[in-house]
């Protein structure tokens, strides 16, 4: 597994780490907003580092492979719902909320996160370790 698989993987660890931690606290307790403020901010570095370093790579092995290319596009898709429904429910609880929402709220977010973070892990980064395989070839 390359280094930067590897530090993907340890940023979703990460994420799902908080995110367990907010879902035990629930919105009302006085640590809740700073967990989300930061796990807001792990999501937005994670996302700048796959498109930074993970991604272009992906895209040049796509000009190729219609196979990679039907994937990405398939995922570029779903990253596009889900990214502005992350950041909108951060946005709306950090400064707290109302429980009843929030709960609702919490846990379509965790379930879609939950998606991405596996579909990612089993289809992109696999995808990604083939590449840098042959590359290393």
């Amino acid at each position: 597994m390359s280094q930067l698989i590897s530090k993907l993987k340890g940023d979703h660890k990460k994420l799902v780490e908080v995110l367990e931690e907010v879902a035990k606290l629930g919105i009302a307790h006085p640590e809740t907003p700073k967990k989300l403020t930061a796990a807001k901010a792990a999501l937005l570095a994670h996302l700048k580092h796959e498109d930074v370093e993970l991604y272009p790579v992906l895209r040049k092995a796509a000009e190729t492979d219609a196979n990679i290319k039907s994937t990405l596009n398939i995922l570029a898709k779903d990253m596009e719902s889900l990214a502005p429904k992350a950041l909108a429910f951060f946005d709306k609880y950090e400064k707290g909320g109302s429980p009843m929402d929030f709960v609702k709220d919490f846990s379509q977010l965790r379930s879609a996160l939950s998606t991405r973070i596996r579909r990612e892990e089993e289809t992109l980064y696999e995808l990604f370790n083939k590449i840098a395989d042959k590359k290393a070839a």
